[in-house]
């Protein structure tokens, strides 16, 4: 008889917890298969402390196959669940599908970030759900730091060193503590214009900071934050956003290149397709975490509305403290499912909060006692220590380096702004170039971002949003020229440009002669709705994921990428790299499919490699139809 099966989606607080209960109590009765995007699990709670340069980002993820031994881990995205059929689909990270086959199935896919219906946030703001987007704000904000440093213009400097975080609960305040310490420190090794300084603002409509702790604990928060130099709004949020500030409720406007987005989250929309009863995008179970009438499934963490026991008629809420708490009911109440141990109720007791202000300085209610100080510091990071399930070694030598030397104020690049949309299905993935999109989830829209960097660099030639007087997206065939070429000439890797620079490979444009015209080409079909190098799925702009077969899709049209010293008919020679820049790659002999003037006009890029620049690359497809992005209200 063959062992049954158990998949588990999601590696979150509540899965993590559920799958290593599960492996701990089955004892190989069972086979236990892991689903997740990545292969680690994501302690949430530390996370503004990568982003502050604290902590580096391999303390705060564990490692899942180093953790879990006995349980099987395969990286993907849920897009599919057969409940009928016993099956979950899957796409991979390289756009591979596959299907997993459950007895008994265990939802744990966590959340996404909160969208409110507010002009410009999607396009100009970034939220802070997973490791990519704090190690975006980390070099962001170094280098608008630098960049205000460098800066002649007053008001520029102003503007660059203006730094807004919307939502004052747990994270936002953690942010906005953290961030102002890290700027403050490194500008007394890089002084600004006279009388100018970092300015952290904290917005939220509440009335008080984190209006979920005690009052007494509030009030430390916030005087924590003022005498950093805080500017504490409370009762006042974003009314829009722009590239170059945000407008606010109370009609005045603040220049600024950074809006981080903190107000809260949601659940995963992934349990939305099953057509179960919900509350507020919850799927609803019973008190031992179980859905009514589907015996083989279960649902923990943020996805799942659990009924609070202390409180009849309520639920729990959506925090990383219950959602550990429930994985490992969960996980004994799969394994009375199979005959192992017996069922029970989840019943919690509230243990208290603690949040992390930087330095010594913490606000924190063990056990319901508040505390603050350097007192509340050290439970803090004592808790962190206990509740963290690795690399607590490693953690606590970080700390003891951060307390005795000065941070390394540094900016990698390794992640950009086109990477971390704020309408992202996976935060904790980084987007990459052709790579495949999440089924039913919207993909962010495109634009400008308020530091700079670009992201709406969509085929067709649309008009990037923030963009004065609604110029054509940079670097765009038959758009405008890019801003800040001498002379407004092309951008590189255009028609009549320099070969583009940063490119995958360096390979110049696939559409050879005897290949068919790419569209949103000059003189091809204009891409309605395409998205890193795939076709989104019927036609929408925004909700639909890519098919997640770019590879194939780019094989369809007749394009296959360039390989070095091939010497094959068709195919492009690759660019030399170093030292060939500015000059062109001989083109095969033809006719050209383009729609310019007969001369050559050297190679084009290719459609699903991100255009030329350090922060350019293809992002999310942009709205077309003006509807407000979607989220909660």
């Amino acid at each position: 008889m063959s062992r049954p099966r158990i998949v588990i989606v999601g590696a979150g607080f509540a899965g993590y917890r559920t799958a290593r209960t599960l492996s701990r109590l089955t004892r190989h009765q069972a086979d236990i298969t892991l689903l997740n995007p990545t292969d680690y699990f994501l302690y949430l709670p530390l996370l503004p402390q990568v982003a502050a340069g604290i902590l580096e980002p391999r303390r705060v993820s564990v490692s899942l196959s180093g953790t879990l031994p006995h349980v099987r881990l395969v990286l993907g995205e849920a897009d599919g669940i057969d409940l009928d059929g016993h099956t979950v689909h899957y796409t991979g990270p390289e756009g591979e599908e596959g299907t997993l086959r459950f007895d008994r199935l265990v939802l744990a896919a966590g959340s996404v970030n909160k969208l409110l219906p507010i002009p410009g946030v999607a396009e100009h703001a970034h939220g802070f759900r997973g490791l990519p987007e704090a190690l975006y704000l980390r070099d962001h904000v170094t280098r608008q730091v630098e960049l205000a440093a460098a800066a002649d213009d007053r008001a520029e400097c102003a503007a660059r060193c203006t730094f807004v975080v919307v939502g004052a609960g747990y994270t936002g305040t953690e942010v906005a503590a953290h961030g102002a310490m890290y700027t403050d420190a490194q500008v007394r090794k890089h002084p600004m214009r006279t009388g100018m300084r970092p300015r952290w603002m904290l917005l939220d409509v509440a009335p008080r900071v984190m209006p979920e702790m005690d009052e007494r604990l509030s009030r430390t928060a916030e005087r924590v934050l003022r005498q950093r130099g805080v500017d504490v709004r409370m009762g006042t949020s974003v009314k829009e956003a722009t590239h170059d500030g945000v407008v606010l409720t109370d009609g005045s406007t603040v220049d600024t290149r950074t809006l981080v987005w903190c107000v809260g989250v949601r659940p995963d929309p992934l349990v939305e397709s099953l057509g179960l009863p919900m509350e507020r995008g919850r799927l609803l179970v019973d008190p031992h975490l179980q859905v009514p009438g589907r015996p083989e499934l279960f649902a923990c963490g943020d996805v799942a509305a659990v009924p609070d026991l202390n409180q009849p008629g309520q639920y729990t809420p959506m925090t990383a403290q219950h959602a550990w708490r429930h994985g490992k009911v969960c996980a004994q109440n799969v394994a009375a499912s199979l005959g192992i141990g017996e069922r029970r109720a989840y019943r919690h007791r509230d243990m208290g909060f603690v949040v992390d202000l930087g330095g010594a300085k913490a606000a924190a209610n063990p056990l319901g006692l508040p505390m603050s100080g350097p007192a509340a510091g050290a439970v803090t990071r004592g808790y962190h220590l206990a509740a963290m399930p690795g690399n607590r070694v490693r953690v606590a030598a970080d700390w003891l380096l951060d307390a005795v030397l000065p941070r390394q104020a540094v900016q990698l690049g390794l992640v950009r702004s086109w990477s971390v949309p704020l309408e992202s299905s996976s935060p904790e993935v980084a987007r990459v170039p052709g790579g495949p999109e999440r089924h039913g989830k919207a993909a962010g829209p495109a634009g400008q971002r308020p530091d700079g960097e670009e992201t709406g660099n969509q085929p067709g030639g649309e008009s990037a949003k923030g963009q004065p007087g609604g110029e054509s997206a940079k670097g765009q065939p038959g758009g405008e020229s890019a801003k800040g070429q001498p002379g407004g000439e092309p951008a590189k890797g255009q028609p009549g440009g320099e070969p583009a620079k940063n490119q995958p490979g360096g390979e110049p444009a696939n559409e050879q002669p005897g290949a068919e015209p790419a569209k949103s080409r000059p003189g091809g079909e204009p891409a309605g709705s395409r998205s890193h190098g795939g076709r989104a799925k019927g036609g929408q702009s925004g909700s639909p994921r890519a098919s997640g077969k770019p590879r194939r899709a780019v094989e369809a049209a007749g394009l296959r990428p360039a390989r070095e010293g091939s010497g094959k008919p068709g195919r492009a020679p690759r660019a030399s790299g170093a030292g060939s820049a500015g000059k062109r790659p001989t083109a095969p002999s033809g006719p050209s499919r383009s729609a310019g003037p007969p001369t050559d006009p050297g190679p084009e890029p290719p459609a699903n490699q991100p255009p030329p620049g350090p922060d350019i690359a293809p992002g999310p497809v942009k709205r077309t139809d003006r509807r407000a992005a979607e989220g909660d209200s």
